[in-house]
């Protein structure tokens, strides 16, 4: 199965992999202290798909896979100076091959990254332009603005709500693999749509309305 987006173990997972680490590297687990926010700025679409793993004569074994698509997200991470600076070196040169998920999924180009000095991620991903596809904005080019969901370690939204989720890594470990349980709190932003036509009066057909 796959979620709604992405989780902060699977972040971790894609930086240990670019700073070098084995799954068995104890230095894993200090990755845990990242501060850690995401914003939906596209939800996507899950596509199921099944695989037969194992064909007899008188049996099969069949797997389902869920798969993301069509989905835009920033993640902003926060520590001290000098890690994200090694952080965002090594994801620019990353030292195993990263992905998305799984292997099959690797990124579709190099890595957009910025760096924020003195800020935290949540005020980040509140000020940061809206990300998704142009093609998503043009859909919605009647809404002035769009309201997005940002997700975030619960000590950085200390007035919200707070809930738990199995997203703290403990063992990356193929035969043991497990994770803990990590505080997330949720919010909502608004975010101004750049492509906004307000009420004109448009002359041109636009087949995306009709998609």
């Amino acid at each position: 199965m796959t979620g709604d987006y992405p989780s902060k173990s699977a972040v971790i997972g894609m930086i240990a992999a670019a700073m070098g680490y084995g799954r068995g590297d104890h230095r894993v687990l200090g990755l845990n202290d990242l501060d850690f926010a995401v914003r939906v700025d596209q939800p996507g679409k899950i596509l199921t798909d099944f695989q037969i793993v194992e064909w007899k004569p008188d049996a099969r074994k069949v797997t389902y896979r869920d798969y993301l698509q069509d989905a835009v997200f920033v993640v902003a991470i926060g520590s001290d100076d000098e890690t994200i600076r090694e952080i965002k070196t090594a994801l620019r040169r990353p030292y195993y091959p990263i992905f998305l998920g799984r292997r099959s999924n690797i990124p579709t180009g190099v890595l957009q990254l910025q760096e924020f000095a003195d800020d935290n991620p949540v005020s980040v991903l509140q000020k940061l332009d809206w990300q998704a596809s142009s093609w998503y904005q043009r859909r919605l080019k009647k809404k002035e603005s769009i309201s997005v969901e940002i997700i975030a370690d619960a000590k950085l939204l200390p007035d919200k709500r707070d809930r738990l989720v199995k997203d703290r890594v403990v063992s990356f470990d193929q035969r043991k693999r497990q994770h803990g349980f990590r505080a997330v709190a949720t919010m909502s932003v608004s975010l101004k749509n750049p492509e906004f036509k307000g009420n004109e009066t448009e002359t041109q057909h636009d087949i995306v309305d009709f998609l």
